[in-house]
C-alpha cells in the first residue's frame, strides 16, 4: 500500500502536507460530446467514479475512532494537455458531497476525438469530444 500512496501524491514526497490511510480507489470516465467543455467532462468522470458506491465504513463505530468527517480524498485526472489550462478545478471539487480533498492532480491523458456531429444549438465550436479519466483515492 505504501507505493500506491506515494504514487497518488500522499505524503511529503509529492507535496501533500497530510498522510492518508488508503481504503479504496474508484475510477471513472467522463466526456463532453457537445460544447467542448473540459470541466464538464472532468466532472462527469468524477461522478462516474463515485456514483455507484456507498461507504458505510465511515459510520460511527465501523472503523474504530474514524468518523465521516475524517474522510480524505485525492483526485487524479487524466486530461488532454492542450485543454488542461481550461479546467476549472474548483468546479470539479464541487462534485464531491463530503470529505476533505487533499489534492487534485492533473496528468496528461484522456482524449480528444471527433463526436461525428456538429450541433451549433448545443454550443459546438467544432466536432471535438473531450474525454477525461479519473481515479478517486479514498481514505482517512
Amino acid at each position: 500500500m505504501e507505493k500506491v500512496q506515494e504514487s497518488v501524491g500522499v505524503g511529503e514526497e509529492r507535496g501533500s502536507k497530510e498522510s492518508m490511510k488508503l481504503l479504496f480507489v474508484e475510477m471513472g470516465v467522463g466526456y463532453d460530446q457537445h460544447g467542448q467543455d473540459i470541466t464538464k467532462a472532468a466532472m462527469k468522470a468524477c461522478r462516474d467514479a463515485i456514483s455507484s458506491n456507498s461507504i458505510p465504513a465511515f459510520r460511527i463505530g465501523s472503523l474504530p475512532g474514524v468518523r465521516s468527517d475524517a474522510m480524505k480524498l485525492i483526485v487524479k485526472l487524466a486530461v488532454p494537455r492542450r485543454v488542461q489550462h481550461l479546467l476549472d478545478i474548483e468546479k470539479v471539487k464541487s462534485v464531491f458531497p463530503y470529505g476533505v480533498i487533499l489534492d487534485v492532480e492533473v496528468d496528461d491523458g484522456g482524449m480528444i476525438c471527433s463526436s461525428g456531429v456538429f450541433l451549433e444549438a448545443m454550443g459546438d465550436e467544432n466536432l471535438d469530444c473531450y474525454v477525461v479519466n479519473c481515479a478517486v483515492y479514498v481514505g482517512y
